[in-house]
C-alpha cells in the first residue's frame, strides 16, 4: 500500500493522498508504513532506483528536473479542487494540517499556500522542497529502521582531496602537460581515473581504489556526496564517480544545499546521527564524533600550493598512491571494522547503538599502553593539553604526560638534543617525530617508531 508524505495525518483527501504519494515516491528515502513484510521498504527503494533509470539522459544529468513537473502536478490538483467546490469535512480537514513540509508555497499534503519559511530545504532532493522538522524526524526514524533491518548504516562523503583531486587547467604546472595526453574517454567513465572536463576547463584525477571502494561500501552502507564546490561541479563528479547511479542517486548536496555558509552540517542529511559516518579531509565543527579525518590526496600542483605545500605533487613525479594499500583501502578497512562492532558485538537494541561510540572505541585501541612525554613541540607558554597533537594522542588511546617518569614509553620531538630526547635514548625509550601520531591517526594503527627517527641537531 502506498503512503502519503505523512501516514499519519488526519488529511487524506483522494486529491492530496495522489499528489503527496507522487512526491513520496520522488524521495529516495521517502517513507512507508510499518508492514508486516520487512523488505517492504526496500523493495519500495529498488522501484525508485529503477524509474530513475528510465528517466531520459537529460533528467539524469539533473536530480532537479522533475521539480517543473511536481509543480505543475501540485497546481493542477489544487485547482481542481477549487473548481469542484470543496465539501464542509474536507475543508475542515484542511483547517487541522499539520503542513509537514512545502513545494514552493504550498503545503506538501493539502495545498494551501504557506508563508512561513521554517522547517529545511532539500533542493537536491528536489527543487523548492522543505520539510518541517516533525516530518524530518519521522522520515530519518522510519529509514533507519528499514536501513537496521538491512544491516545498512549512512556514510557521508567529501569529494576534493578525499575522493579525487581537481584542477583548473590554468593552474597546471608546465611538468603536468603531459597529462593532457593520457586523459581517458567520458563516454565511459566507469573505465577511466583521469579526465578532462573542457566545458568546465579543469581537470580530474580520480583517487587510486576509489571504484572499488564504493562499491564495497555501498553494501555497508547508505551513502551521501557533500561537498563545499558548487552544484554543477558536484553532479559532473557524481557522474564520473557513480555513471548508473548506484550509489547516490539523488542524494549528491552541494554548498548551495546547506544551510550555514561555508560549514558543513547533518541537518541536511536524512539520517539519524547516531549511524552517520562522515569521511572528509577537513574538520566538521558540529559533529566531530562521527568524522573519519581522511589523509588528503594531493595528485595536482595546484592542490600542493593551496595548502601551502612547497614539493613536488604525485602527477608531476609522474607517481600515485597504492591501489593496494593506500588510503582508501586503509578506510575500507576501518568502516568495516565499524559496520561490524555496531551490528554484531555491541548488546542491546539495535536502534539505542551509536556509532560515534563505537568510533570512539576503535581509535583508542591505536595508541593504547603508550605513554607520551612531548620535548620542544609546542610553542613557549602554550598550555600543552589544550594542543591539537596532545588531544589527537589521547584520542588515539595514548596517555600524555608532562614530566618525565619510568612508565614513559615514548618521547616526542623535532630536536634530539634536548634534556627530554637525550633521556629517552639514554633510558632505551622510544625517540619519535610528532608525525608518528599524525600516521597513525589517519593510518588507525601503530606505526613502526624506526619510521620516525628525531634527526640530531646541535644543542644550543
Amino acid at each position: 500500500m502506498q503512503m502519503s508524505l505523512v501516514t499519519d495525518s488526519p488529511v487524506h483527501s483522494s486529491s492530496s493522498d495522489d499528489f503527496a504519494a507522487f512526491l513520496d515516491a520522488s524521495l529516495d528515502s521517502g517513507s512507508s508504513e510499518e508492514a508486516e513484510d520487512s523488505d517492504q521498504l526496500e523493495t519500495q527503494r529498488v522501484k525508485r532506483r529503477k524509474v530513475d533509470k528510465m528517466e531520459n539522459t537529460e533528467e539524469l544529468q539533473d536530480p532537479t528536473s522533475l521539480a517543473p513537473s511536481l509543480e505543475q502536478t501540485a497546481a493542477k490538483y489544487w485547482e481542481r479542487q477549487h473548481q469542484t467546490n470543496l465539501s464542509e469535512e474536507a475543508s475542515m480537514k484542511k483547517d487541522v494540517c499539520t503542513h509537514p513540509g512545502s513545494f514552493g508555497e504550498m503545503c506538501i499534503l493539502c495545498g494551501q499556500r504557506l508563508d512561513a519559511d521554517s522547517g529545511v530545504t532539500f533542493g537536491y532532493i528536489h527543487k523548492g522542497l522543505r520539510l518541517e522538522n516533525d516530518e524530518i524526524v519521522r522520515l530519518r526514524n522510519t529509514d533507519m529502521k528499514n536501513l537496521l533491518r538491512h544491516k545498512k548504516l549512512y556514510l557521508v562523503l567529501d569529494l576534493d582531496h578525499t575522493l579525487l583531486n581537481s584542477t583548473q587547467l590554468i593552474h597546471m604546472s608546465p611538468q603536468e602537460e603531459y597529462l593532457k595526453s593520457q586523459t581517458d574517454s567520458l563516454q565511459d567513465v566507469s573505465k577511466g581515473s583521469l579526465f578532462m572536463l573542457s566545458f568546465m576547463h579543469m581537470m580530474t584525477k580520480l583517487r587510486p581504489f576509489v571504484r572499488a571502494f564504493l562499491k564495497e561500501a555501498s553494501e555497508l552502507f547508505e551513502m551521501y556526496i557533500y561537498t563545499m564546490g558548487d552544484r554543477a561541479y558536484a553532479l559532473e563528479m557524481a557522474k564520473l564517480l557513480d555513471p548508473q547511479r548506484e550509489y547516490f542517486s539523488s542524494r549528491v548536496i552541494s554548498r548551495d544545499d546547506g544551510t550555514h555558509r561555508h560549514q558543513k552540517g547533518l541537518d541536511v542529511v536524512l539520517g539519524q546521527e547516531s549511524a552517520v559516518l562522515i569521511l572528509d579531509d577537513k574538520a566538521w565543527t558540529k559533529h566531530k564524533d562521527n568524522l573519519i579525518l581522511m589523509e588528503r590526496y594531493h595528485f595536482f600542483a595546484s592542490s600542493c600550493h593551496q595548502f601551502g605545500f612547497n614539493c613536488k605533487s604525485l602527477s608531476e613525479l609522474k607517481n600515485d598512491e597504492s591501489e593496494t594499500d593506500g588510503a582508501l583501502v586503509t578506510i575500507l578497512k576501518v568502516l568495516r571494522r565499524v559496520h561490524g562492532m555496531f551490528f554484531d558485538e555491541l548488546e542491546g537494541n539495535l536502534v539505542d547503538r551509536d556509532v560515534r561510540q563505537v568510533l570512539k572505541t576503535i581509535r583508542k585501541e591505536v595508541l593504547k599502553g603508550c605513554k607520551l612525554v612531548f620535548s620542544r613541540v609546542f610553542p613557549t607558554g602554550f598550555q600543552a593539553d589544550n594542543h591539537l597533537l596532545w588531544k589527537m594522542a589521547e584520542g588515539l588511546g595514548a596517555s600524555c604526560l608532562k614530566e618525565l617518569d619510568p612508565s614513559v614509553t615514548h618521547v616526542v620531538s623535532t630536536d634530539a638534543g634536548t634534556e627530554k630526547s637525550r633521556w629517552a635514548v639514554k633510558h632505551k625509550k622510544f625517540l619519535v617525530h610528532p608525525q608518528w601520531i599524525e600516521a597513525a591517526n589517519y593510518l588507525w594503527q601503530k606505526q613502526p617508531e624506526e619510521n620516525f627517527i628525531v634527526n640530531q641537531t646541535k644543542n644550543p
